[in-house]
């Protein structure tokens, strides 16, 4: 790696010094940000969504088990396709060590994605994840919320992904959107993100972005993949294993 330019100590101080007066207005303009989105207004539900789960059936209000805040992920998983979104496997990683904490804040979280249940099962066990993930099989939960499109609309290239910002390029897409219940057990839809709306949930990139390298791409994302098939997982696991024996 190609070193910046090479000053004293006191140079940097006065640079970093310089940069903390940026990177301070980023973060009162980032608080300002999630205050505006808390505070748009809700929209009460009145379909009543089923999903599909290890534990039978469940609706909408039943996937907030409990608490009064509710996180749902659409993960891009389509009926029939193997194949399993790299950047959604990537935002799922980070799901269940954060969700020891926000759980304990009222926050609840399941993943939702259109296969169905036998599809999305398999998948969970190989990435190792215990989060709730359900199935929207049977419902139009996914396409309600703009994540899912027809045949016909992928074909026309119609703007229906992001607000209406973006073709919907495939049947299925990723997004993020939160849900809150009432004391009388009514359930509202508070916000969804699309595309890079909900990046900050990718706590990788975050540590990633205060390094040299950057994210260190050629293109978005281009050297993620399913964290089993990084070189080397195999002894990662295997140390981990030991460890855990040892503790």
């Amino acid at each position: 790696m190609q070193p910046n330019r090479i000053v004293s100590r006191a140079e940097w101080l006065e640079a970093r010094k310089a940069h903390l007066a940026a990177e301070k207005a980023v973060t009162k303009a980032r608080d300002r940000l999630a205050a505006e989105r808390r505070a748009l207004p809700w929209v009460r539900i009145e379909e009543r969504y089923v999903f599909d789960t290890p534990q039978g059936e469940r609706t909408l209000s039943d996937l907030f088990e409990g608490r009064g805040q509710l996180a749902v992920y659409h993960f891009m998983l389509s009926p029939g396709n193997p194949h399993i979104c790299n950047g959604c496997a990537f935002i799922a990683d980070h799901v269940d060590c954060a969700r020891r904490h926000f759980e304990q804040a009222d926050l609840s979280f399941a993943a939702v994605s259109r296969a169905p249940l036998a599809e999305i099962e398999p998948v969970k066990k190989r990435m190792g994840w215990t989060f709730q993930w359900a199935s929207s099989n049977r419902s139009d939960f996914n396409y309600d919320y703009g994540v899912s499109f027809t045949p016909e609309q992928v074909a026309k290239k119609e703007l229906g992904y992001n607000y209406g910002t973006q073709p919907a390029f495939l049947e299925d897409l990723h997004g993020f959107s939160v849900f809150a219940k009432d004391e009388g057990g009514a359930v509202y839809h508070t916000s969804s993100s699309y595309a890079r709306g909900h990046e900050t949930l990718i706590g990788a990139f975050n540590f990633l972005d205060f390094a040299p390298k950057g994210r260190n791409e050629n293109g978005t994302m281009d050297w993620v993949r399913l964290h089993d098939e990084y070189v080397g997982q195999d002894e990662v696991a295997a140390c981990c294993h030991q460890e855990r024996k040892r503790a």
